[in-house]
């Protein structure tokens, strides 16, 4: 198997320490590297629909909450674990592109709702198609089985954190 940098990191502490077991800071070591490397193949992707990721997450939650792809704010900024207020200034940013809309809340004369304009629809239909080629591409490496051995180790980490 080829070595990577993380590889060297950890040579360098077992030469330095080999009293202590380093091997975690391999696993989270490539995570943090990955981490950053996604990031930057799935900006790339969404900025050619001009939509950074904050952005492309409302448009993607609302799409997929089904028809009439409209949320309160609560509920968009309690999906997308963000603050009311960062949730507040991308839902600016995408009214004033007009890819959303705020409308009045039937069910609570006081609430809003944040609703999917048709242009918005038609840049998130597009936008989530190229996010999942881009996706395939980015897992290409993988074999089918190890994407699934993969999801099952990555489910019960990520489970481990949100259970607290």
């Amino acid at each position: 198997m080829n070595s990577d940098p993380v590889d060297v990191i950890l040579a360098q502490w077992q030469r330095e320490r080999p009293d202590l077991d380093v091997s975690p800071m391999g696993v989270i070591g490539r995570m943090g590297r990955l981490a950053k490397h996604l990031e930057r193949a799935i900006s790339e992707t969404f900025s050619e629909f001009g939509l950074n990721a904050g952005e492309f997450d409302v448009l993607a939650t609302l799409r997929r909450s089904g028809h009439p792809y409209q949320l309160s704010p609560t509920a968009l900024f309690n999906t997308l674990m963000v603050t009311s207020g960062t949730m507040t200034h991308r839902i600016d940013q995408l009214e004033r592109a007009r890819l959303v809309k705020r409308i009045p809340d039937p069910s609570d004369r006081r609430g809003t709702l944040i609703e999917l304009t048709n242009q918005g629809f038609e840049r998130i239909e597009k936008a989530v198609e190229a996010h999942v080629a881009n996706e395939h591409r980015i897992l290409s490496a993988l074999k089918q089985s190890e994407r699934e051995a993969l999801t099952v180790l990555l489910r019960k980490l990520l489970l481990s954190f949100e259970a607290e």
